[in-house]
């Protein structure tokens, strides 16, 4: 009996494999609230310099101080003497005068607190010089995702390298938001983000070796929404708590009890037949049987040891989605309102997906929303900046983002990844999670990249799109080429994936009397 055959044995779709994705999906809610936290931890806002500790001794108001220390429209100079004819009405600059000179901000910055009261922004006056601080640590936080995801390996198993990573989710968070420097805080990131990937991995391998066939697509979907869910309530929490210390430690803490719970799951009898761990998997298989009420088929099974395959190397990731999403003060519109819609936008697109993954296929399905994605960033370069669309900046560009470019953009990825969670999963044979890590590996790679692009483009506005609408364009092309894995069980050895070889019986068969 092939395993799929032997899950529907102890049950298919029973109590446990419900109640399994529940549980498995509530972390989900909160991954949104660590992977684009940083769009409200380290939202920008408006600063000038701070004027020179003698001039508060001359009792202006701080408008009148502002006036007359600050040049107009200059966020990263002061004077470097009062121009008091600034505060008169019809004053003009001192005659022969080619122009009052200024310095850099000796002495700090001051914010607009009126949305964010506290960001690490204004905690470390991550401005004018030091702006670029800023996409730095959300590139150490994707690197740490990037780590995380390669040393994903198979020898501690699903369930225990899940446990480790809530656990570590919630003491990283946590110290985040104690951070005292700044580089505590990029370390502390770095290694939430490995954390973050462990729990990505690992949850989706739990929650597909569990499922029977006919569910891995509803499933795969259902945690996709989960993650746009936690969009939602990223945006929510982030309204009504406007310090960045207080967000990081109220997203932190959950994992706690997700760490707490955890210890009920149940390891993946399919990982431990693999490395030949058969009489565990028995025990796992049976209690899962009892827990579906078939009690009795459990109790009849039997084991023979069976050898593992190999794993086939991974592919190329898709990092165009980070580019946007991590950075919604692009828009330039109310932060709260994008990043409702960047959530909005997957609901129909992971609708889409479902069915057309269920009813089309994998590969369709991901070369399609790709290839869709990556047109529909490389036509977004071609409208004006500050244009309905153009370049991702201006109110309407921020206002037609669900119907625009943007939108497609963010819709197709959606599309993409939903097929892109569950094609891998249903390639890999024995080392699953190893090869898992290495498609993440690459894919993380390309999302560290997305905060330095964004960088790049200072210097020329369009490359970043080029680049976002090149690279998922050639994946789209190459997933073309990648077999069909619908309404397939998943492998368990190199000739099934390779289709020379029927699917063999399981390492746990039932007994034919």
């Amino acid at each position: 009996m092939a395993f799929a055959s032997l899950l529907e044995h102890v049950g298919g779709m029973g109590r446990f494999q419900v109640l399994s994705v529940l549980l498995l999906s509530l972390p989900v809610l909160m991954m949104a609230s660590h992977n684009l936290l940083q769009n409200f931890t380290a939202a920008g806002s408006e600063h000038r310099c701070r004027p020179r500790p003698e001039a508060n001794a001359t009792g202006l108001d701080a408008e009148a101080l502002l006036r007359v220390w600050v040049p107009r429209g200059e966020r990263c100079r002061r004077f470097v003497a009062p121009q008091w004819w600034l505060l008169e009405a019809n004053g003009s600059a001192p005659n022969g005068s080619s122009g009052p000179e200024t310095e850099p901000c000796g002495d700090g910055w001051i914010y607009d607190r009126s949305v964010f009261t506290s960001t690490i922004i204004t905690e470390w006056d991550l401005v004018c010089s030091s702006r670029g601080l800023k996409q730095l640590a959300q590139s150490l936080y994707m690197a740490g995702v990037l780590v995380g995801g390669g040393s994903c390996r198979e020898g501690f198993g699903r369930r225990s390298v899940l446990t480790w990573c809530y656990l570590q989710m919630a003491v990283m968070g946590t110290c985040s938001s104690f951070a005292p420097t700044f580089s505590m805080y990029c370390l502390f990131r770095f290694l939430t983000g490995m954390a973050f990937s462990g729990i990505v991995l690992n949850g989706v391998s739990l929650s597909m070796e569990w499922m029977p066939t006919h569910m891995r697509a509803l499933v795969g979907t259902f945690m996709g929404y989960c993650y746009t869910v936690g969009q939602f309530l990223l945006a929510g929490v982030a309204f009504a708590i406007p310090d960045w210390r207080r967000l990081q430690l109220v997203v932190s803490l959950p994992f706690f009890g997700f760490f707490l719970y955890s210890w009920w799951l149940t390891e993946s009898a399919r990982w431990l037949v693999m490395v030949g761990r058969s009489h565990q998997a028995l025990r796992e298989l049976q209690k899962v049987a009892r827990i579906n009420g078939k009690k009795e088929e459990g109790d009849k099974l039997d084991i023979e040891v069976k050898g593992s395959g190999r794993v086939p190397q991974g592919g190329p990731g898709v990092f165009a989605y980070y580019g946007l999403a991590m950075d919604l003060q692009n828009f330039e519109f109310n932060i709260y309102i994008i990043q409702l819609i960047f959530g909005a936008v997957d609901i129909p697109a992971k609708l889409v997906s479902v069915l057309t993954i269920t009813y089309v296929g994998r590969r369709f399905t991901q070369a399609f929303a790709l290839i869709l994605a990556g047109l529909a960033i490389l036509a977004n370069t071609l409208v004006p900046r500050g244009e309905p669309g153009g370049g991702g900046c201006g109110v309407p560009s921020a206002l037609t983002s669900l119907v625009g470019p943007p939108g497609w953009v963010v819709s197709a990825f959606s599309g993409g990844f939903t097929p892109n969670s569950g094609v891998p999963q249903e390639l890999w044979v024995s080392h699953r999670q190893t090869g898992m890590g290495l498609a993440n590996t690459m894919s993380r790679l390309g999302s560290i990249m997305a905060p330095l692009m964004k960088m790049a483009g200072e210097l020329f506005p369009a490359l970043p799109f080029i680049i976002y609408g090149a690279a998922p364009v050639v994946s789209g092309l190459v997933a073309v080429f990648l077999p069909e894995t619908r309404n397939m069980a998943l492998p368990e050895t190199v000739e099934e994936v390779e289709g020379r070889a029927p699917p063999k019986s399981s390492a746990l068969d039932a007994p034919s009397g």
